[in-house]
């Protein structure tokens, strides 16, 4: 496959010697003279474990070669990836300036284009941004979107040190497109990599590395955090993250990382307070930790603000228990959901089948009594009742008999907090996730 690489910095050089490696003819395309010279002498522009031997092979076997001649390079090739920087901003926004400025040059090479030229974004960019480069390349070259070329989504996971070997065993080969063409064309480029293509919506793709690399930077805070934290009561942090990390049911690994409602219950909220209330005890600030609480208390208040923006008095709570097959409502964040919507004068009606005043014991009993004295006369037996008797129907349990509601009931509003309506109704207006 013919192959055209826009910008030679840290993305582009090392895809040019992945490439080419794999068996692909590949352009580097640069405004920097400089850059170029140093390719075509079989020299990477960067530093990076295995990459000189790569260039220089590349370029040996008249694989690799790079250009200021955007045109020709488009002209020539099936594939053009776009890996130009994108900045940041003062403002904390990304500077589209370079994608913008190489969408124009795609297009005047695709103006020149015998064939179908696709158009792969591997630079990191703004949600929108795919729409926008098909538009510039539509106006630049005065042909069609769909029918003369195509603009996929196909965002890089490289680490820097660990780059090529991240190149041929990325976590994952993302493709967003809204043509099966492209698609197939990108999937194509790597051919004999074992590693799992996921073809997903362009805005998923577009997203993907701002939650990715927001998660690391969490993580490298949490481990700090507690790094900390342990250094100051003389417990080892590295064994003990070692040890955490041990824990690949719930620690590492897809467990708790689903949108949907406020973590609560016995354990999570009293242990995240009491980690630090120790750290404040030895004279340690934790704005991570710190931040979590108040981070799940704007979740719930978002829930109340939807509610009242309905404009309707009489609410359904599917669900009141913090979490699903249990009878437990300490710290249940639906409950402090329903207390406010008590306090604020809504006529309330609740179903949860786990939930029975008669069998509640103890500090379980007192915490409900506590937020609402009146659950007795909230609780209804019947899941039709509150139904029929409310028109805002919030689902707080992921129960299976409350799965086909939405779908069932098109003249109630919906509040699904917890992702239990099938993916044909959420597209329905009566439906409406709190997180999707």
């Amino acid at each position: 496959m013919n192959i055209c690489v826009f910008g030679l910095g840290y993305v582009g050089c090392v895809s040019l010697g992945c490439l080419a490696q794999a068996g692909h003819d590949v352009t580097g395309v640069d405004i920097s003279a400089a850059k170029n010279s140093l390719i075509n002498a079989g020299r990477p522009t960067i530093i990076e474990r295995e990459l000189e031997d790569l260039i220089a092979t590349g370029v040996r076997g008249n694989r690799v070669r790079a250009t200021a001649d955007h045109v020709s390079a488009v002209r020539h090739a099936d594939v053009s990836l776009v890996c130009v920087g994108t900045p940041g901003t003062s403002s904390g926004h990304l500077d589209m300036t370079q994608v913008e400025r190489v969408a124009h040059d795609i297009g005047e090479g695709v103006k020149a284009h015998p064939g179908f030229h696709v158009v792969a974004i591997r630079s990191t960019v703004i949600p929108g941004t795919n729409p926008r480069v098909g538009e510039i390349i539509e106006a630049t070259s005065g042909k069609r979107r769909g029918q003369d070329f195509a603009v996929v989504s196909h965002p890089e996971f490289l680490r820097e040190g660990t780059a090529v070997e991240d190149f041929r065993s990325p976590p994952m080969t993302v493709i967003g497109s809204d043509s099966e063409r492209a698609t197939a064309v990108v999937a194509a480029m790597y051919r004999g990599n074992h590693t799992p293509v996921r073809r997903v919506p362009v805005n998923v793709a577009e997203i993907i590395k701002f939650a990715s690399n927001s998660f690391h930077a969490l993580k490298v805070a949490f481990a700090n955090e507690v790094g900390n934290i342990c250094k100051k009561l003389d417990v080892d942090s590295l064994e003990l993250m070692n040890l955490f990390c041990e824990d690949r049911k719930l620690n590492i690994s897809s467990s708790y990382l689903r949108p949907g409602f406020a973590y609560g219950g016995s354990c999570l909220p009293k242990d995240l307070r009491s980690l630090c209330a120790i750290a404040n005890d030895v004279q340690l600030q934790t704005p991570l930790l710190e931040s979590i609480a108040p981070s799940n208390d704007y979740h719930k208040r978002r829930v109340i603000d939807w509610i009242v923006t309905q404009g309707e008095r009489r609410v359904g709570i599917l669900g009141l228990s913090f979490k699903p097959g249990t009878d437990d409502l300490r710290n249940s964040p639906i409950a402090e959901v329903a207390q406010a919507l008590v306090g604020k004068g809504y006529a309330l009606r609740v179903f949860d089948r786990n939930v029975q005043l008669s069998h509640l014991r103890g500090r379980n009993k007192e915490s409900i009594e506590r937020q609402l004295p009146d659950i007795g006369e909230l609780l209804a037996a019947d899941l039709e009742q509150v139904i029929a008797e409310c028109r805002v129907i919030v689902i707080a349990n992921r129960e299976a008999e409350f799965a086909g509601l939405p779908e069932k009931h098109p003249d109630r509003i919906f509040l699904d907090l917890v992702g239990v309506a099938e993916r044909n109704v959420r597209s329905n207006g009566p439906y409406h996730g709190i997180a999707w």
